[in-house]
């Protein structure tokens, strides 16, 4: 792998770079865009029981809050038991705008790097070809210097493309991924609201 690294030349350390960037990303949004993360399983109920019980205070609408961003959704509306449906729906509505920002973090990072690291490839191409153009002289081409020249521009290629391919598969399928847990986040505020919130 190193010998691979040397022969791709200096440009390709930009790439190891977008590489590792893009690598953390993955993970990282992976860990946390888990649907039980996200939206646990008996939390809209659990909340439902608790408003209609009357156990609401300040303690467990914060730890509601701090459950997963579907928590802190539902615990807007439960700051608002007490006011008219309208106004709980606004405070849902932009408590589901936070949440939706927050799924959505590191996205536009993960899609830079898939739209730069095949730039960053064509880069290290055009810095293979000058040397590959270099080699030549009156005397006739450096054998050498011609197989530096063709390795950077293909390894670079190769490096480049390696990376931004499962770049732009995570990046869109993590879109998709964030979309549905929004829609989902959205049904179940409006039947906690319309539940929790009947009686008013």
């Amino acid at each position: 792998m190193f010998a691979m690294i040397q022969a791709a030349g200096w440009p390709v350390w930009f790439l190891l770079v977008a590489s590792v960037v893009g690598m953390t990303l993955i993970v990282e949004r992976s860990l946390y865009l888990r649907s039980a993360r996200v939206l646990p399983p008996t939390l809209l109920n659990e909340a439902i029981e608790v408003s209609r019980a009357g156990y609401v205070d300040d303690e467990v609408i914060d730890q509601l809050e701090q459950n997963s961003p579907l928590g802190q959704v539902l615990a807007a509306g439960m700051r608002h038991l007490a006011a008219p449906r309208e106004a709980m729906q606004l405070a849902i509505e932009e408590a589901g705008r936070v949440a939706a920002h927050r799924l959505q973090r590191y996205l536009t990072t993960l899609g830079t790097v898939a739209t730069l690291a095949p730039l960053l490839g064509l880069f290290g191409t055009v810095i293979g070809m000058i040397e590959l153009f270099g080699a030549q002289d009156v005397g006739g081409a450096d054998p050498l210097r011609v197989a530096h020249g063709i390795s950077v521009a293909l390894y670079n290629t190769a490096f480049g493309l390696a990376i931004a391919i499962p770049a732009l598969l995570f990046h869109r399928h993590f879109h998709a991924l964030v979309n549905g847990f929004v829609i989902e986040m959205e049904r179940q505020a409006q039947h906690f609201s319309a539940t929790a919130g009947a009686r008013n």
